[in-house]
């Protein structure tokens, strides 16, 4: 697609239609540190606040999101953290050990299922319009990974609930609007609730200078790419290996723990104890509808 293209579709708000359609229809966590993403900070009052827009989907990409799904919780054998096969609809050794102790009828292994659940996360390229914290980052495009929470901000801005609210697409150059995430410690964990839209406008003037950001997007579909999952079997060899009995090995110290709400726990801090992940009602009640759906299979 030419930049022409993007902003003609832009005036006749296809583009809109088209990202609702997938919302819709749907109804990888990469190893080290990447200098590609942003990750907002918290202030010295143990907030965070920043500013940013969400951008068009890369040249030749249709979406401008990737949906990943993920594992990270620590057995008796070391640490599972892997991309999940079920991102694109396959079979999944953890989906299915999961499966077998929901199935059991125990709580107790119910509460294993809560620990080794999905993980979800989305990846989209932002440009930071504010950043009291990395003032440095202002004015740079970047790959922004969030949650559930987030992800349904964008979806409640494409599709309001009441008929006085104007739909827009927030991943829009010129009918979008930036995106104010405000951040809050509740109960140890990110909270995003107060993040809001501001009122739809252009994020710049110039349209030479919105093609010249939107040249320097970097790939999402990249997250959703076979090379970025291991086969079934290397999956299942390396579960079964977490569920044996070999000493707990420590984990890279560059990996991070994430629930599906994107609050971020270093999964350095929790060697000696499995992994206990905290996250909102909304997002518990979509990963264990996933299990009882298996169940009923």
């Amino acid at each position: 697609m030419s930049f022409s293209s993007l902003k003609k579709q832009s005036s006749l708000g296809s583009l809109t239609s088209k990202l609702v359609k997938e919302i819709e229809k749907t109804s990888t966590t990469r190893g080290g540190a990447d200098e590609r993403l942003w990750k907002p900070e918290l202030d010295k009052s143990g907030n965070g606040y920043a500013v940013i827009r969400f951008l068009p989907a890369p040249d030749g990409e249709d979406l401008p999101w990737a949906k990943v799904y993920s594992h990270a919780f620590q057995g008796p054998g070391g640490w599972y953290i892997e991309n999940s096969l079920t991102t694109s609809g396959g079979k999944d050794p953890v989906s299915e050990y999961n499966r077998d102790l929901w199935n059991s009828g125990n709580d107790a292994d119910k509460d294993v299922v809560r620990r080794q659940k999905r993980k979800l996360s989305y990846y989209a390229n932002i440009y930071v319009v504010k950043d009291p914290v990395n003032p440095h980052n202002e004015g740079g495009v970047f790959l922004f990974k969030f949650g559930k929470k987030i992800f349904d901000k964008l979806t409640a801005a494409m599709q309001p609930e009441f008929e006085d609210e104007t739909p827009i697409n927030p991943f829009d150059f010129w009918q979008g609007a930036n995106f104010k995430l405000k951040i809050r410690k509740v109960d140890g964990y990110w909270n995003y609730d107060k993040s809001e839209f501001d009122a739809p406008a252009p994020l710049l003037a110039d349209d030479d200078a919105l093609e010249a950001l939107w040249k320097k997007e970097y790939s999402v579909a990249e997250f959703t790419s076979p090379s970025n999952f291991k086969s079934y079997e290397d999956l299942e060899r390396r579960l079964k290996s977490v569920l044996g009995q070999k000493q707990a090995q420590r984990p890279r110290f560059d990996e991070e723990v994430e629930t599906e709400d994107n609050a971020r726990a270093p999964v350095v801090a929790a060697v000696a104890a499995p992994v206990t992940t905290q996250s909102t009602d909304a997002d518990e009640d979509d990963a264990l509808s996933y299990f009882q759906k298996l169940a009923n299979e």
